[in-house]
């Protein structure tokens, strides 16, 4: 996990497209939104996988919002029963639920509904904000932190070294 960290940190400052890292950023939300025990989690998880993104910031992302999900679940459970009471939606739902398989999706539960919708709903100002902050860390922020006394002198640090030594062999 600490090598999967060291990799995102490394592709912030790399010449790796911003919109690669961004991607990532969002696909990981919207995995680390939705509940784990589920086919549709698996499912997305794996069409992720095939996705050109930046691995590292996509893992370590998914750990990061399962984290926040479960503070925003009263959220999520109020969108996803908005969305499965709404009237018109109710053919659509009940075909859904009469294809093989389609029922271990869970995608019937408030929460799964809930969570999925608000994931692709922010998915593209996510991706946006993501975006320029690649960008500006690039640009302003890396030079800096880099030349502080404070920085300098922590890797002068034996284990911070390591770390650094690991963070440029990537």
């Amino acid at each position: 996990m600490l090598s999967n960290i060291v990799k995102f940190l490394k592709n912030l400052n790399s010449n790796r497209n911003p919109s690669e890292i961004a991607n990532a950023f969002c696909m990981g939300m919207v995995l680390g939104f939705l509940p784990k025990d589920n086919a549709l989690w698996f499912v997305v998880f794996v069409f992720f996988l095939f996705v050109r993104v930046n691995k590292p910031t996509y893992l370590v992302m998914i750990l990061v919002f399962s984290q926040l999900a479960y503070i925003i679940d009263p959220l999520f459970n109020q969108v996803g029963y908005t969305v499965l009471t709404y009237e018109k939606f109710d053919g659509f739902f009940g075909w859904l639920l009469e294809i093989p398989f389609v029922g271990f999706t869970k995608f019937n539960n408030t929460i799964v509904m809930g969570s999925l919708c608000m994931g692709l709903a922010l998915y593209f100002p996510i991706f946006i904000l993501m975006r320029l902050f690649v960008l500006l860390w690039r640009k302003k922020v890396a030079p800096k932190i880099g030349d502080t006394a404070v920085m300098k002198a922590l890797s002068k640090v034996p284990a911070i070294q390591k770390l650094l030594d690991l963070y440029s062999e990537m």
